[in-house]
């Protein structure tokens, strides 16, 4: 009896398939833009998809990661909350010394490196050819159980665990000694042979969603490479990892670290250095915990990482869930509006005994099957798009074929988004009465359409919202990049790693201005760029240094002609002059300075940290962050910093210059590659973010756009059909090809009108909510949001006049034959 019934329920599907697939057959163009509006969605869905389980997914490997955290610091300046990563030396070592809640302690380097930000000239010992290798961060041994690293050569326990030692990542190790095992090499970085680094062990390489991606990790133990550093509270470099105790709480933590570690030492040390306000840090500053799976998508803490960002991450999702809601309309659209075609069918089956549950499967089957087909043909969309998906999103996401969850996610989702869409035309549908249907009411589809218009108004209202963003994104992009930032970036070379040149720096300087393309040079790794060095101290004006609260100001190290070389303008004062002694004690600051710190007259006037400087100068404010924070106070000291040297070239013949420059390194340095940039492309890096969202926008305004027109074409080709004989009775009297497209697309036109009013104030909110992550911004103006609506009328009216024009064009003959 089962069998039978088994027998009968497939015979029941196999009917029912078949004849889904007559009506595709039948209906050949409306399946086309069901399926090809579903396929495009659920590809875009599907990428979407990909990088936000990417983006969830770093750091979940550690088996400890819901009991690792870093430490987090906050200060409260007054007029923000300033969050980072960098603490003393000592701390890590006091945290667990002190503090029974914390099994394990471990500290990262990651930015005060020999060649800034973790890059450096690496050789072997015996060889003389340097090569420059990125990705170097100082580690303690602990880091290696805190994070879990594998350690694949040499022996865990003393992995670190030696002074002057560093681990290697298995792609390094291959790269430089290939078929062989490394440990026990020695290497030279940047030229220093007095002090040569043993590998004592290589590691398996980062993961893509690990929030650290090093490949040599420098031993901190023993012999400290900045002397004194290891035990000063005084100077804060380093980023913490703990592992805490089971069942302890996070926020307890870190509540009882802060008073630890301010009242038992860092208030202590203050006092003996001299500060008088210290015991306002209790006020001012405190710690938190950031677990070790939070760490990648966080925005608003200043550390040495790349990170994700959250926001990202709900926007991509949400307009997943827009895009694919605009496809499911399409579908509703077009089978609510074709009603009037298939009632005749219905009416007939319920005449002759068909139940609505068996209609409402019948058109439930018909939509699964679309969206199975859509499935089929996304995948294969996805799979030529995601080499452009990952040059938007700076990933590298590959379609998981082989991974056990990636079929039976596929298969679920064509079934449950098949029968989402297709739930309500197959309820409406199934609803006809076989009574009115056979009495000639088949036009129930083209009058029933207030919904229909809903979804209309719904799909464009999202449309012109990713279009309004687009063109705000856009002007606030050009903003940035094209607003005077206070210097001059044009034709600036930056040569890197030329501390390799030792005391040979000054003679390279004098060789480059020796030639005819070269302007100007100075030696300083602080440039107004990103990756750069930065160093921040506390200052206070020398009246007010037993009263107030210091002021955080940016200190670089610069030469005589640094303001020369990148055109900054002094405002009062004078610069720095090679003759006057005196200036090793002097600093030029900048406005923001003078205006934080209240300096009515600034000019001589003495300003303290641990030194006491004299202002010699003020230069106009430049910006030297990205532009989503004001301009920081700032002063440059002489000294040297000679990490990176800048070269402003006189000629637009860059081609010519750069060869003269090449040729001035490779007499000093035969043995290693030349590295530059150029100033104006690492200020364009700056804000690779907003051009990323720009291209994502644009991108899916695009596709929005699209799929929303293709359900708009299917409709008013619908229309135009269901009115063919009134158009034809219009032509026979008379009536224009004009006003013929006038009748049928002023309905529609209509439609895309009231979705620009409800959409215009939304996407104004969000725009707005955007841009105040700036402070320098552009404002909210009318043209915007009018070109948006111009940009969708236009496409709206190209859409609906390809069909209109058609049938106005058609034998009027034809139309009227049946009357």
């Amino acid at each position: 009896m089962y069998w039978h019934i088994g027998w009968g329920y497939f015979r029941m599907i196999k009917n029912y398939l078949k004849i889904a697939i007559r009506q595709l057959k039948k209906q050949k163009m409306y399946a086309a833009i069901k399926i090809g509006g579903f396929a495009l969605s659920i590809a875009a869905c599907l990428l979407i998809a990909l990088f936000i389980q990417h983006e969830l997914s770093y750091d979940k490997s550690n088996p400890d990661g819901d009991r690792v955290f870093r430490m987090i610091g906050i200060f409260n300046d007054d007029t923000k909350l300033n969050k980072g990563t960098s603490f003393p030396a000592p701390m890590a070592r006091t945290l667990k010394a002190d503090m029974p809640e914390v099994e394990l302690a471990g500290r990262l380097m990651p930015s005060k490196l020999f060649d800034g930000a973790g890059s450096n000239q690496i050789r072997e010992v015996g060889t003389k050819e340097n090569f420059y290798e990125e990705g170097f961060c100082f580690a303690d041994p602990e880091i290696i159980e805190l994070l879990h690293i594998p350690i694949i050569k040499g022996d865990p326990k003393k992995a670190l665990r030696e002074p002057f030692s560093l681990l290697i990542s298995r792609k390094k190790a291959e790269k430089f000694f290939p078929g062989q095992n490394p440990v026990g090499k020695m290497l030279v970085l940047n030229n220093r042979d007095n002090r040569p680094i043993r590998i004592s062990g290589v590691m398996e390489d980062f993961p893509g969603n690990s929030h650290l991606q090093y490949d040599y990790f420098i031993s901190m133990v023993g012999t400290s490479f900045w002397d004194g550093e290891q035990d000063t509270w005084m100077a804060s470099n380093y980023d913490i990892y703990v592992r805490l105790a089971k069942g302890t709480d996070p926020k307890a933590f870190a509540k009882k670290a802060t008073g630890i570690v301010l009242t038992q030492y860092m208030i202590p040390e203050l006092k003996k250095a001299g500060e008088p306000m210290a015991d306002n840090f209790l006020k001012k500053a405190w710690l938190e915990t950031q677990r070790l799976q939070d760490i990648h998508l966080t925005h608003d803490v200043e550390d040495a990482l790349s990170h994700g960002d959250n926001r990202f991450v709900w926007l991509f999702g949400s307009v997943a869930v827009f895009i694919l809601m605009l496809a499911c309309i399409n579908f509703i659209n077009l089978s609510t509006a074709r009603s009037a075609n298939r009632a005749r069918e219905v009416g007939l089956r319920k005449a002759v005994g068909s139940l609505r549950s068996s209609l409402i499967t019948q058109f439930l089957t018909e939509s699964v099957l679309y969206s199975v087909l859509s499935f089929v043909l996304a995948v294969v969309i996805a799979w030529l798009l995601i080499p452009y998906f990952n040059q938007l999103s700076q990933k590298s996401l590959t379609i998981p074929w082989l991974s056990p969850w990636f079929l039976p996610v596929l298969v679920g989702g064509a079934l449950l988004t098949g029968i989402a869409a297709g739930l309500y035309p197959s309820l409406y549908l199934s609803s006809f009465r076989p009574v009115n249907v056979l009495k000639g009411d088949v036009a129930r589809g083209s009058k029933s359409s207030m919904l229909r218009n809903v979804l209309v108004v719904f799909q464009f209202t999202c449309s012109i919202i990713l279009i309004i963003g687009t063109i705000v994104i856009f002007s606030q992009t050009n903003f940035l990049l094209n607003r005077k930032v206070g210097f001059d970036k044009d034709r600036v070379v930056m040569i890197q790693g030329t501390n390799t040149l030792g005391n040979q720096v000054k003679s390279f300087e004098t060789e480059l201005m020796k030639q005819s393309t070269v302007q100007s040079v100075t030696v300083s790794d602080f440039l107004p760029v990103g990756n750069t060095k930065r160093n921040m101290n506390t200052f206070w004006e020398e009246t007010q240094r037993q009263t107030a609260i210091g002021t955080p100001v940016q200190v670089w190290t610069v030469d005589h002609n640094y303001l020369n070389t990148l055109g900054m303008k002094l405002i009062s004062g004078r610069n720095f002059q090679p003759d006057m002694p005196t200036d090793s004690q002097a600093v030029v600051v900048n406005a923001a300075l003078v205006k934080k710190m209240g300096l009515k007259d600034p000019l001589d006037k003495v300003i303290v940290n641990w030194t006491k400087y004299r202002i010699i100068g003020v230069v106009e404010d430049f910006n030297f962050e990205n532009m989503r924070a004001g301009i920081d106070p700032l002063c440059f000291v002489l000294g040297s910093s000679p990490t990176m040297i800048a070269v402003k070239v006189k000629t637009a013949d860059m081609s010519a210059a750069l060869d003269q420059i090449k040729t001035v390194w490779g007499s000093f340095m035969p043995n290693q590659q030349i590295r530059y940039s150029f100033l104006d492309e690492n200020f364009e890096q700056m804000y690779a973010d907003v051009k990323r969202m720009q291209r994502i926008f644009g991108s899916f305004s695009l596709l929005a756009i699209v799929i929303a027109c293709l359900g708009l074409f299917a409709l008013s080709a619908f229309m135009a059909e269901q009115r063919n004989k009134e158009i034809s009775i219009r032509k026979v009297l008379g009536a224009s090809v004009a006003q013929i497209n006038g009748l049928l697309s002023r309905d529609f036109l209509i439609l895309v009108g009231i979705a620009i009013v409800v959409a215009s104030p939304i996407a104004w909110f969000g725009m707005q909510k955007w841009l105040q992550d700036y402070v320098y911004r552009i404002s909210l103006t009318w043209w915007m949001f009018g070109l948006a609506a111009l940009i969708v009328l236009l496409i709206a009216l190209a859409t609906i006049s390809f069909q209109s024009i058609k049938a106005a064009l058609s034998n009027p003959i034809r139309g009227l034959r049946s009357e």
